[in-house]
């Protein structure tokens, strides 16, 4: 069985990690999980073309995925986002569903979302285990998570589209940049108050 899962109440282990979990935690997680979906999906209502790629919100949402759960209810939560979307519900950008987004000039960028999430939350959970400060923690999570989104977005950019490699990383990824950056740094705000406030 995976070790990146949905908490049931208990401990369970993640990157290493013993976490105690209670039933209110999970039903907090699971609250949680159903507003980051509900995020998402209107945040690609909202977008600003710019090049192939449109200009969203969904990074924020997708880092701040990975800052406030664990790895399991953070791939669930992406898990259940591109499903709507597979299944043709119009939670993408523009409106737009279907699996032919999926494998469309954008798709890999959703699918990074999912790994993005994954790897963010591992990696924060994995340096706090080891005594790692929050900022630090939360710094290296944000840059897993939209590193993570970037590779699959530009792979599948570039080879869908016929562009050269450096082409689609001009295209798809220079010019996001300087706002994602912005945006994971608003993230790791926003989710350190919202872990005071839990407190």
């Amino acid at each position: 069985m995976s070790r990146f899962h949905p908490e049931a109440p208990g401990e369970s282990t993640v990157a290493g990690a013993r976490i105690r979990t209670r039933p209110s935690d999970r039903t907090r997680d699971l609250v949680t999980s159903a507003l980051m979906v509900s995020l998402l999906t209107i945040s690609a209502w909202i977008s600003i073309p710019l090049g192939s790629v449109p200009v969203t919100l969904q990074v924020f949402v997708v880092v701040l995925t990975a800052l406030l759960l664990s790895p399991g209810w953070a791939a669930a939560t992406l898990g259940v986002y591109l499903i709507m979307g597979a299944a043709g519900l119009p939670v993408f950008s523009h409106g737009q569903g279907g699996l032919g987004v999926l494998v469309g000039p954008t798709g890999g960028y959703l699918i990074g979302f999912f790994l993005g999430a994954l790897l963010g939350s591992a990696l924060r959970y994995f340096l706090t285990d080891r005594g790692a400060s929050t900022i630090v923690a939360d710094i290296s999570a944000t840059a897993v998570c939209i590193t993570s989104i970037y590779i699959l977005g530009w792979m599948q950019l570039s080879v869908v589209t016929n562009m050269g490699p450096a082409a689609a990383f001009l295209a798809g990824v220079v010019p996001f940049i300087v706002p994602d950056v912005i945006k994971g740094a608003v993230a790791i705000g926003v989710a350190g108050a919202i872990r005071r406030a839990r407190r």
